[in-house]
């Protein structure tokens, strides 16, 4: 019985270590639609504090084991599009957005199409939800999110520096507004004298 036991687990573990993997860098090749099949297994786990990244293809690959890479063979813009729409369409969780600050300042003789593209990155969303910052800001608040809660990136075949799209999942069904609404309460409430 003890025999049977231990290989029991010895199987539940292999099992359990395999699925982990399965959050693991994974570059998926072609353009197959087997990155979105990916996002849309990722979505339902996904919540508040966890980080959709649609990325350029010089980002690089992280080895923390809560964050995921993969790779796809599109373009930036349509992976930003299906993904930013999932994420509107998900009803659980909605995107704050951040762009490199660099951006801003990356001309179009260095690189043609980049007034194009940042029209369309922009264009993607609501500009409230758009922040722009310096990309090691940026670089800083994944690295702190990644130690804690599981990311995606998605890199695609973007060649203009500073035009990942980074985007933190907060609360799909409350707001800023109530959520400030709320611990403006609770502030109130703790400096309530005792009953």
């Amino acid at each position: 019985m003890r025999t049977l036991n231990k290989r029991l687990f010895a199987i539940v573990f292999a099992l359990a270590l395999s699925a982990s993997s399965s959050f693991s860098q994974s570059p998926l090749g072609g353009t197959s639609p087997d990155w979105k099949t990916v996002v849309q297994n990722r979505l339902p786990l996904y919540g508040h504090r966890n980080w959709i990244v649609v990325a350029d293809s010089a980002f690089p690959v992280y080895a923390a084991p809560g964050i995921e890479t993969i790779v796809v063979k599109d373009d930036l813009p349509s992976v930003l599009k299906y993904v930013a729409g999932a994420i509107s369409s998900s009803g659980h969780v909605r995107a704050t957005v951040f762009l490199d600050k660099e951006l801003q300042f990356i001309d179009e003789h260095d690189y043609p199409g980049v007034s194009e593209l940042k029209k369309q990155i922009t264009g993607t969303f609501a500009r409230e939800q758009v922040s722009s910052i310096p990309h090691i800001e940026v670089m800083s608040k994944i690295d702190e999110a990644g130690k804690t809660f599981r990311i995606l990136f998605i890199k695609t075949t973007e060649r203009i520096p500073y035009t990942s799209v980074y985007m933190r999942l907060d609360c799909g069904y409350m707001s800023d507004e109530v959520e400030r609404k709320i611990r403006t309460a609770m502030a109130a409430a703790d400096n309530q004298p005792p009953k």
